[in-house]
């Protein structure tokens, strides 16, 4: 049988991420829309689990990358020097050019799991339940012995892209 289109050829990564919304029920209506976004698992309030993309089928969930050696501190000096001007396209490119895992896993290579939490007034994404907690840490964990995935390649979003720093902040694993 023929991979699919838009197929993960191998997982080196996990995701994590939180909605921005309050419900399961609009995450994946919003699943939906042409052109959305959406990742592999959403994990709702009450800790239900929820599959919404094949593990073998990109999908979109992680944005521009952040250069992995910056924080590793082992950049080269030609890319410190092309990381001098703040370009998250350019730096994007740079890093998807990269194997992983000297750069951070991307929509190529990675699992993206949704943790449903709206980000509060001010700004910060309200906390993940325990409830969440105990499933994303049985969800990563079976995917990890599934996928082979180590537990160095399981990121928060904010690590890995430009996001709010506060999301998925309360999550364990």
């Amino acid at each position: 049988m023929p991979a699919p289109k838009h197929a993960t050829k191998h997982v080196n990564g996990i995701i994590v991420h939180q909605t921005g919304g309050s419900t399961a029920a609009s995450s994946l209506s919003s699943y939906k829309n042409a052109g959305a976004s959406g990742a592999h698992f959403l994990i709702d309030r009450d800790g239900a689990v929820y599959q919404t993309a094949s593990m073998y089928k990109k999908t979109w969930h992680v944005g521009k990358l952040k250069a992995r050696c910056v924080v590793e501190q082992r950049c080269t000096p030609v890319e410190l020097a092309a990381l001098k001007k703040f370009n998250p396209a350019a730096e994007h490119k740079q890093e998807s050019a990269k194997p992983a895992p000297s750069r951070y896993p991307s929509n190529d290579d990675s699992i993206g799991i949704e943790l449903v939490g709206k980000v509060l007034a001010n700004g910060v994404y309200e906390a993940v339940t325990s409830d969440q907690n105990s499933s994303v840490a049985w969800l990563v964990s079976e995917i990890q012995k599934t996928l082979r995935v180590p537990v160095t390649e399981v990121f928060r979003y904010p690590d890995v892209s430009r996001k709010n720093p506060s999301e998925a902040q309360t999550a364990t694993w």
